[in-house]
């Protein structure tokens, strides 16, 4: 009977060591993944690598982070009426690098695609060698839990659309989160290019659209980048630095 007992206890006891041991793991991988240390998704096949920032990242090196990247998308406006308070910064100094910049626009659901376009053109010139607007698709505040009509938000995306290509003689690209994509572009705009945002995973786009630009982390760390905000988003071309380098022809 003594004997049944020990060998049970020394069962109950590996079990109980084990899940100890998993849980210190996953914890000891959470908070590498928390520091930036460690990407569950590093794409060291994808060549072209850029950064996309706003006035979270304050104020930028950018001739130093230059040197790291070959791309970067920063944010330009905010629905009708809103500039990124570090845009005129960010364009001015970007545009003494080599590096290809783009800039993107926050869209916001309750302001129509033509305001919001107007706002874009009015603030961001046409450049040599820029890389196409974005038009940034995501939900926010409320809209998250309660997204609006697909119907809504595709007329004035439409609006946005048009307008911006008939200025800057390029399609822009539509840049969106899994849930975004899926409620609102999945199976319309096959013309454009797609920039995703999956921390997680390699996207695999529901109606089998490819991407063309893939933002794979949001907590990246980057020789160069010493910003207000601890991290910055990383992302990835999918092409070679060939096609980068004649892109979007």
């Amino acid at each position: 009977m003594s004997d049944k007992k020990t060998r049970s206890d020394i069962i109950i006891s590996s079990a109980i060591l084990g899940a100890v041991t998993l849980a210190l793991i996953f914890l000891a991988a959470y908070i590498f993944y928390c520091s930036g240390l460690v990407v569950p998704n590093e794409p060291k096949h994808y060549h072209v690598r850029g950064i996309d920032v706003s006035s979270d990242q304050g104020k930028i090196n950018w001739e130093l982070i230059s040197e790291n990247i070959d791309f970067a998308y920063i944010k330009a406006t905010d629905g009708s009426q809103g500039i990124d308070t570090q845009f005129s910064y960010n364009y001015s100094n970007v545009s003494q690098t080599d590096m290809r910049a783009g800039y993107y626009h926050f869209f916001r659901f309750d302001n129509s695609g033509e305001v919001q376009a107007q706002n874009y053109i009015m603030n961001v010139p046409l450049t040599d060698n820029m890389l196409p607007p974005a038009i940034d698709i995501e939900f926010y505040d409320s809209w998250e839990s309660n997204p609006p009509p697909r119907s809504i938000i595709n007329d004035e995306l439409d609006i946005m659309i048009e307008k911006l290509e008939s200025v800057y003689n390029m399609k822009p690209i539509i840049c969106a989160t899994k849930k975004s994509y899926d409620l609102n572009i999945s199976g319309s705009y096959q013309d454009f290019c797609i920039w995703i945002r999956d921390t997680m995973s390699e996207p695999q786009l529901s109606d089998g659209h490819e991407w063309t630009f893939w933002q794979y982390n949001s907590r990246g760390k980057m020789d160069g980048y010493d910003g207000a905000n601890e991290f910055i988003d990383l992302n990835v071309f999918f092409g070679t630095k060939n096609q980068f380098n004649n892109f979007p022809s």
